[in-house]
């Protein structure tokens, strides 16, 4: 049996990475976890799974749910509390649920304490990658990706060498406005933005998928994870998101992983890795049925957001980090209703502009960086 560590279990990736252990209790067990603001659903996940040790976000938090659980469960709260969470004695893997660059400092903890990752957060190779993939050769640990198109790239490399690889083209459903040109954007809302035509995820990723922003993020983490230049990696949008993503080989071969949309699977796969087992709730794909897939090259004018993400990583150093922490901080105005839909593409863009790269920045550099660009965006809303 595994014993795993969760980060942002009342997320969207952190209830359906509980869904997987739920349905394998033979396989998995829940040791540590750690929740942000929702601590209805916190309190349920206790009553449930009734792990080890728990850390809420704040010490008004910590204060109430330890008169309540106390007794049977360790409780810890703040930044300490997600590293004590990360690194757990009892566990075997991290799964990193968490939204933002929060996720940075305990993944590299729990990589310190030879934790297995299975990484879900986007922004701690974005923000870091140069120290998260030095850090994890060091410790000769294991990140497994979780997001569905690393987790295809990932399946679709078994048993290859990575000399051979030509490519990497990740697929991208187009998000909400896929179908609207750039000029139609300027007056969409949250509520049309949050309407994904294909997935179920949180609010702040749903934002990124309709900007594009999100597969940018994806692209610099698919450069760090699998040790490719920017130039070697594609971006191609595919409507149906059946075609997970995919790897071409020099001899022209081409790899693609299939399935529906269901974050289960390659959670799963990350949990249970290197073996498969089953998941009988997800629907099997039947390629009959859909008939046709469509695929459409990526228009960098239309999507601007990806073209900034590229940029960004091809610039590296402290570049991606500023693309994140301005991103972050521009799609919540959004989500607030502060700005418009096409101001958070700007905000970025000014962002990126201003700053000065500073290249192999160690990690008290990447947090100032992070927190001047974060103040920048704040002083222009």
């Amino acid at each position: 049996m595994k014993k795993i560590s969760l980060l942002g279990a009342t997320g969207s990736i952190g209830t359906q990475t509980l869904d997987v252990i739920r349905k394998h209790p033979e396989e998995f067990k829940l040791v540590a976890l750690s929740v942000g603001k929702n601590i209805d659903l916190a309190r349920k996940i206790i009553s449930e799974f009734n792990p080890e040790l728990v850390s809420v976000q704040t010490k008004k938090d910590y204060d109430q749910l330890r008169l309540e659980f106390a007794s049977d469960t360790k409780l810890t709260y703040g930044e300490d509390g997600l590293v004590e969470v990360a690194v757990y004695e009892k566990s075997d893997i991290l799964v990193n649920a968490v939204l933002g660059s929060v996720g940075l400092f305990p993944t590299l903890q729990a990589i310190k304490a030879h934790k297995v990752i299975a990484i879900a957060n986007k922004e701690t190779l974005v923000t870091a990658g140069h120290l998260v993939m030095n850090e994890a050769k060091q410790q000769q640990v294991m990140l497994l990706p979780v997001d569905s198109e690393h987790s295809a790239i990932f399946q679709c490399l078994q048993g290859e060498q990575d000399k051979n690889i030509e490519r990497l083209i990740i697929t991208a459903s187009g998000g909400s406005f896929r179908d609207k040109k750039r000029e139609e954007l300027k007056e969409v809302t949250v509520k049309d933005a949050l309407s994904h035509p294909n997935w179920s995820m949180g609010a702040k990723i749903t934002i990124d998928s309709a900007t594009m922003m999100n597969k940018g993020l994806e692209v610099i983490e698919a450069h760090w994870l699998f040790n490719l230049p920017f130039e070697k990696i594609d971006v191609l949008l595919h409507r149906e998101s059946i075609i997970h993503s995919m790897v071409e080989f020099q001899d022209g071969s081409v790899k693609a992983q299939l399935g529906t949309p269901d974050m289960r699977v390659p959670i799963q796969y990350a949990l249970s890795y290197p073996n498969r087992i089953s998941l009988p709730s997800s629907e099997r794909l039947d390629l009959a049925k859909i008939g046709n897939l469509h695929f459409e090259t990526m228009n960098f004018d239309r999507f601007y957001a990806l073209k900034l993400a590229y940029e960004a990583g091809k610039s590296g150093g402290t570049m991606p980090t500023v693309l994140n922490a301005a991103n972050e901080v521009a799609a919540g105005a959004f989500l607030n209703e502060r700005i418009s839909f096409l101001q958070i593409d700007e905000l970025v863009e000014k962002a990126l502009e201003r700053h000065n790269v500073i290249k192999h920045p160690d990690l008290d550099t990447i947090r100032t960086v992070d927190i001047e660009t974060r103040e920048y965006i704040n002083s222009l809303l």
